[in-house]
């Protein structure tokens, strides 16, 4: 297999997707592992009727396009074009309203920023969990994962700028919102003003969001206050833009943070507890760990270090259930990558959902094994073969934000309860602009007895 960016250039294969979406109607997520496993890390094209995108999976391609030459390679078109009335011009587009947003949002998440906000996450957490709970009574997964994440980081990031009330309209409209729009991804070459079913859903979506974010921003502009919240920071740096394009810009770098931040971990945190079920000698070693390290406390910074297998176990979640499953891309120039011609104007769709599952690059790729992040087998891993987080300039701004949170959500639930999860058939991944369950999942939690 060719891999190189610098090679004559040559005709890439096509794979005839159509007839497997065909075969796969009810789960197109397999459809694109097919793709996947047939291409086997080869740059493909894709043969979606009129719409034929190249699909990048080997490490080397994903490196070209996320690092190498990513300015060539802008977030616009499949994906990005329908779901434009939701993520805006900020954090997650390109080109100088990128520079600017990132330039405001990034101080907010570095490694030392959010390892100074753990206690108070952890406590935030703790409380949130208390109220979501019910022990020893059935509830929706998703949801209660949704309920516990999104008023964390509210509260952690944005103070009280945005209320109880606030977060009850938001938690359903980001979840239709990122859902909505799902049959658009395989039904990409369909016009933006020709009706599909999700529209009308994502516009109402759309619309809560925006009346939540306006009004508030609204609040704080006539206001002269320095807290620290993200709105405050974000108004004070944006002080000198005013009027309705000084309010966009604002409405689009906090509504881009609460959802990347919120809605990403609580799709990623849906999948811990499938996991555990799934494999139970896996879960027995999670749940001593955090008996002996947590026991019957309340979770805390200072227990985080001692989760070591927790750690590795989640980062074994996010290789084969990363949130970010695909990454489309429009090349601006024409380009070479794996010796293969890239047009401008095509598409390229990085996707870490397949490259994660390389045979080449992943021993047992299917197999979910923890013990593949231990320390010692760190170093022998490409750095592009495990992109849960995309890559590059672009490379998303959260991901320790994630990991502690993930940590302290996991290990304060597990320091008190056991799951048992309900499904009518096995819970698999289904088509959506994040990885979420096919269907509904019913959870019970049971007290944990301790002596």
């Amino acid at each position: 297999m060719s891999t190189g960016v610098t090679e004559v250039a040559r005709e890439p294969r096509t794979l005839p997707f159509y007839r497997s979406l065909t075969r796969y109607t009810r789960d197109p997520i397999r459809a694109f592992e097919e793709a996947g496993k047939e291409a086997n890390g080869e740059l493909v094209r894709l043969n979606m009727g009129p719409f034929k995108p190249y699909l990048v999976s080997h490490p080397d391609h994903v490196q070209h396009v996320l690092r190498a030459n990513w300015s060539n390679y802008v977030r616009e078109g499949m994906f990005w074009d329908p779901l434009k009335p939701l993520i805006g011009d900020g954090i997650l587009s390109d080109g100088d309203t990128w520079k600017e947003s990132r330039k405001i949002l990034q101080p907010l998440f570095t490694a030392k920023y959010v390892d100074s906000l753990t206690e108070n996450m952890a406590e935030i957490l703790t409380e949130q969990i208390e109220e979501t709970i019910r022990p020893g009574e059935p509830f929706d997964l998703v949801t209660a994962i949704s309920q516990i994440v999104h008023p964390t980081i509210v509260r952690l990031f944005f103070g009280d700028k945005i209320s109880r009330e606030d977060i009850a309209q938001l938690v359903p409209a980001y979840d239709t919102a990122v859902t909505a729009k799902a049959i658009r991804l395989v039904l990409p070459f369909v016009p933006g003003g020709f009706p599909l079913p999700g529209d009308k859903a994502f516009e109402r979506s759309v619309k809560t969001i925006n009346e939540v974010a306006y009004a508030r921003i609204k609040e704080i502009r006539n206001q002269d206050n320095d807290d620290r919240d993200v709105v405050s920071i974000v108004c004070r740096a944006r002080g000198g833009e005013l009027g309705e394009i000084g309010d966009k810009k604002i409405r689009d770098d906090v509504v881009s943070m609460h959802g990347a931040s919120t809605e990403t971990s609580a799709t990623a945190l849906t999948w811990v507890w499938v996991a555990l079920d799934k494999h139970p000698d896996l879960a027995a070693r999670v749940y001593e760990e955090i008996d002996r390290v947590v026991g019957g406390d309340p979770i805390s910074a200072k227990h985080l270090p001692e989760l070591r297998y927790l750690k590795m176990f989640l980062s074994e979640l996010l290789r084969l259930y990363p949130a970010g499953w695909l990454l489309p891309r429009m090349a601006v120039k024409d380009d070479v990558i794996g010796g293969v011609t890239i047009k401008a104007g095509s598409t390229v769709m990085v996707s870490p959902y397949l490259t994660h599952r390389l045979p080449e690059f992943w021993d047992r790729p299917l197999e979910f094994d923890p013990e593949r992040f231990a320390p010692e087998h760190e170093e022998r891993r490409n750095r592009w073969a495990y992109v849960p987080f995309g890559g590059g300039p672009h490379q998303c701004l959260g991901q320790h934000l994630f990991m502690l949170e993930a940590l302290l959500l996991v290990g304060g639930i597990l320091s008190k309860y056991r799951p048992v999860l309900r499904s009518a058939s096995q819970v698999t991944p289904r088509l959506a602009s994040s990885l979420r369950p096919n269907q509904n999942v019913q959870m019970t939690l049971v007290p944990v007895e301790r002596a």
